[in-house]
């Protein structure tokens, strides 16, 4: 009976332990969901980005590569034959040594960016890789604009003439030709946003980082 009062006699202790606080990434070990999400989308994008960069620089230069026609043209009643291929002109040469140039980059930068999601680890990389690959799309997106817009002067002219001179309009007897190369400048002004947009990209990376 008095162990039993000594027992009860006792005040009873109530603990509380700790709330359970959610863990800290330590050592860049452990990321955030809405971070990896986040990261996961970038990379992504850029993947979908330098694939579709790829299809269209390679359609550019394609259609302007297989643009050549002969046909005969009438000036002051005389039929005189003519004949156009991309050759002829440096203008569509430049735009088909930019729009190789781009397609090989970003064939390369589609399989580094492949080769990085199939390892699980981050395509945005250090932010010296970042300007890097930011000042390279930039130069070669400025490279398709200038091309592009020289391009399309030199088909602008082929198409309506010169006014005040016999010289008629090439897109009427070559109008494959010209189409051809109409459609070869409009991918190329695409492939131009493409880069412009990837470079983007790399700016909003690099503010956060």
């Amino acid at each position: 009976m008095t162990g039993d009062r000594k027992m009860s006699s006792v005040p009873e202790v109530a603990v509380q332990l700790p709330e359970m606080t959610k863990l800290r990434p330590i050592g860049g070990l452990i990321e955030p969901s809405d971070r990896s999400l986040d990261r996961l989308r970038a990379d992504l994008c850029q993947l979908m980005l330098r694939l579709i960069c790829v299809a269209t620089s390679v359609t550019a230069m394609s259609l302007m590569v297989t643009a050549a026609e002969s046909s005969t043209v009438s000036i002051y009643g005389f039929e005189l034959p003519v004949h156009s291929k991309w050759s002829f002109s440096d203008v569509f040469e430049y735009l088909v040594g930019v729009s190789g140039a781009v397609a090989a980059y970003s064939l390369l930068q589609l399989l580094v960016t492949t080769s990085k999601l199939v390892r699980k680890s981050p395509v945005l990389g250090s932010r010296r890789q970042a300007w890097l690959i930011f000042a390279v799309d930039l130069a070669l997106a400025y490279a398709l604009m200038s091309a592009g817009s020289a391009a399309a002067g030199i088909s602008n002219l082929n198409r309506t003439g010169i006014r005040h001179t016999t010289l008629p309009n090439f897109c009427k007897p070559l109008q494959r030709f010209c189409n051809h190369v109409a459609i070869s400048i409009a991918f190329t002004f695409f492939t131009c946003c493409l880069l412009t947009t990837s470079a983007i990209q790399y700016v909003i990376w690099l503010s956060k980082n």
